[in-house]
């Protein structure tokens, strides 16, 4: 009976960590609720009545109500840490974009001209190195500065 529920948690982590990898969406995100929901009312139910741990680590095949409380979060803090590992690593896609979004609006508002030729439009007039005062002349003399 002990070789069942070491299957059974194995199996159920196995599931959980295929889940969080696999699925994105709304429809995750209300399973996700659900489970929260139904975590919540068996918490209270316990608290309620203790003894039913003792009843399920009985049927399961497991020592004591404590123990199989501890597989359950075991397995609830996996799923936690996998979601949030793919909400973070999500944020971090949508950061990274908008930071390059961002870089390329302000470098196009800058140089009007230089954002025209990336988009494949020729451009009206060129460049000239005096026209680009913001950018320090690498060859330039320190001491010759007027400042």
């Amino acid at each position: 009976m002990k070789a069942l529920i070491q299957l059974a948690l194995i199996a159920t982590i196995v599931v959980v960590l295929l889940r969080m990898t696999t699925a994105r969406g709304a429809r995750t995100q209300a399973i996700r609720r659900l489970g929260l929901f139904a975590f919540a009312a068996f918490a209270v139910y316990s608290i309620i009545f203790p003894s039913v741990w003792v009843r399920l680590a009985r049927a399961v095949g497991v020592g004591r109500g404590t123990d199989l409380v501890l597989y359950v979060l075991a397995i609830a803090f996996l799923g936690y840490m996998m979601s949030t590992h793919l909400r973070f690593r999500e944020m971090d896609v949508r950061f990274t974009r908008l930071s390059r979004r961002i870089a390329l609006d302000e470098a196009a508002a800058r140089h009007p001209e230089v954002a025209s030729r990336s988009q494949g439009q020729p451009a009206a007039t060129v460049m000239r190195p005096e026209d680009m005062t913001d950018v320090p002349d690498p060859e330039a003399d320190p001491s010759d500065d007027p400042r």
